[in-house]
């Protein structure tokens, strides 16, 4: 099943038959049919027809409305997959602190295991950068998430090993980047504009799987609620930082995919974005990465990390249900 990413400005989508067709003035730029078509993301300022926005709700296929430089504007979702009796479950574990830090420590002790085994892995392959300081600093943070007393412990002790990753991950970058740690609004580099941009692309492609599945994407665990936010595809965003996001964008980098001349800085914000022909290669390049296998830790068998966003909603949909503990999402490179 495919993702549309619609980034042609001025284009428009429409419906014929039971087909979706992208077209610029006079010109088809693709023609696909509805059934193969999972989700539709539209950029800016492209037009969707009132018979296409039916035929989407008609299939069940999730659009998000985003603006040119990916931020989430809205979502048009079909309320034919609406689960009340998990949304009761939902908010009835909310309310069992209990519950909330027993996943939050299970979440927390993923997105680490994570991050190690990220900077082992690259120390393994990469023997001329000495990561050994930042790999004990976060081998040694690891046991501490279980015996945590709250979520503010859990908070802190998270921000801790973020700081600590960070800079293993600035060692990372080669041929040139500059780095010099994790910073958004305005992200004021490649790297960081590469990586906020990856975050936000999981994040939206989880927010709409949970609202697929039933869940009420505003209401996390880990993350407090915050007006205008789906703390809960946050919550499961943590797992996937390291390994899809924060991978993804180094490749893109070390492997000279992308160099200095594929941004610009906005003059009113101060955020660097990727230009517009550049934006479209990346898309490309995000849509192959999430789609093809990769080895999770001791289970023998291969996903895609998009089909891993659906296994771990489904694990936390059975620990709202069905009192399973929640087991956090665990790569193996």
């Amino acid at each position: 099943m495919a993702f549309l990413y619609l980034t042609e400005q001025g284009s428009v989508l429409k419906k014929t038959g039971q087909r979706l067709v992208v077209s610029k003035e006079e010109t088809t730029l693709l023609d696909i049919p509805a059934s193969k078509v999972e989700a539709v993301l539209v950029f800016g300022n492209v037009q969707i027809t009132t018979q296409a926005a039916h035929l989407l709700l008609e299939q069940g296929i999730e659009m998000a409305l985003l603006t040119s430089h990916g931020r989430l504007l809205g979502q048009l979702t079909s309320p034919a997959t609406k689960n009340v009796v998990l949304r009761v479950a939902q908010h009835s574990k909310r309310c069992d602190p209990a519950f909330v830090h027993g996943l939050a420590q299970a979440m927390v002790a993923g997105k680490i295991a994570n991050c190690i085994e990220f900077v082992r892995e690259f120390a393994h392959n990469h023997e001329e950068t000495d990561l050994s300081t930042e790999r004990a600093r976060l081998t040694a943070l690891g046991p501490e998430v279980l015996v945590t007393a709250d979520l503010p412990a859990l908070l802190g002790l998270e921000g801790t090993a973020a700081r600590t990753y960070f800079q293993a991950f600035a060692k990372m970058i080669r041929h040139g980047f500059n780095f010099e740690g994790r910073r958004r609004r305005p992200s004021p580099d490649p790297v960081n504009a590469l990586l906020s941009l990856g975050y936000t692309m999981v994040y939206n492609e989880i927010l709409s799987l949970l609202d697929g599945i039933g869940f009420d994407p505003y209401l996390g665990f880990y993350h407090q609620v915050h007006y205008g936010h789906a703390t809960l595809a946050s919550d499961l965003l943590e797992e996937f930082r390291c390994p899809l996001t924060d991978r993804f964008t180094l490749s893109l980098i070390n492997n000279r995919i992308f160099c200095e001349q594929d941004f610009y800085l906005h003059s009113g914000s101060g955020d660097v974005y990727l230009k517009d022909v550049s934006l479209k290669r990346y898309f490309g390049e995000y849509e192959r990465f999430v789609t093809r296998p990769v080895q999770t830790t001791g289970e023998g068998r291969e996903y895609t990390y998009r089909l891993l966003f659906r296994r771990q909603a489904e694990r936390l949909k059975q620990s709202l249900t069905a009192t399973e503990p929640y087991r956090p999402y665990r790569f193996h490179w």
